[in-house]
């Protein structure tokens, strides 16, 4: 399955969650391309959009290779094996994550600058391009489980089956439009795959702010 653009993506995901008679309070996306593909969720579920951050943290070494990721309200998973047990490379991950943790605080900054939405008792769907690892996706579960949701589904267009077992242990519920075993990366779902601007995602998100308040 191969779609023209996030935007094509999330109309397609959304059709899949209204037949299968999805139910949310609110609608959260993962920045930045989670957010395009959740705006096209949020209103075709007629639902206040917002933003869950997250941050990949990648080896000190390569990275791109990811070793695990944080989500706000605190909420840091590592993957031991990947980071392995060479104190070096432990002690330069340290480096690492203060690094991504300010970041992630500048992203915080940026995309809640009323505050974070209350997620107590609320049903929430979170919302991501695709899910190669589930690795920032289970931060973003954890991170909304801490603040108290009452139930989390996490959706996207497209997942490996790997990412699709991992989040079914920590979510509620993972309704996926398209699982691919062969799974390679996000980016061969889609013909038109740029890099969103955080610009982008605050136009999205102030557009859908004025449809549904929250």
């Amino acid at each position: 399955m191969i779609f023209r653009s996030r935007e094509d993506a999330g109309l397609k995901l959304a059709n899949l969650l209204q037949t299968q008679a999805v139910q949310a309070d609110l609608v959260l996306g993962l920045p930045r391309g989670g957010v395009i593909v959740a705006a096209q969720v949020a209103r075709a579920l007629r639902r206040p959009l917002g933003v869950i951050t997250v941050r990949k943290i990648g080896h000190p070494w390569n990275r791109e290779f990811a070793v695990g990721a944080l989500a706000e309200g605190d909420i840091t998973l590592l993957d031991e094996r990947a980071v392995g047990p060479n104190p070096r490379v432990r002690a330069e991950l340290a480096a690492v994550l203060e690094e991504e943790k300010e970041r992630l605080r500048a992203c915080q900054a940026q995309f809640h600058p009323e505050g974070a939405p209350v997620l107590a008792g609320k049903a929430v769907l979170l919302v991501d391009d695709g899910l190669a690892t589930g690795a920032t996706t289970e931060a973003a579960v954890l991170s909304a489980k801490a603040r108290k949701a009452g139930f989390i589904v996490v959706a996207a267009p497209v997942a490996s089956s790997g990412a699709v077992s991992r989040l079914a242990q920590v979510a509620d519920e993972v309704r996926v439009l398209h699982v691919d075993p062969d799974f390679a990366a996000v980016g061969q779902y889609y013909e038109s795959f740029a890099q969103n601007t955080d610009e982008e995602v605050l136009a999205v998100l102030r557009a859908a702010t004025q449809s549904h308040p929250r």
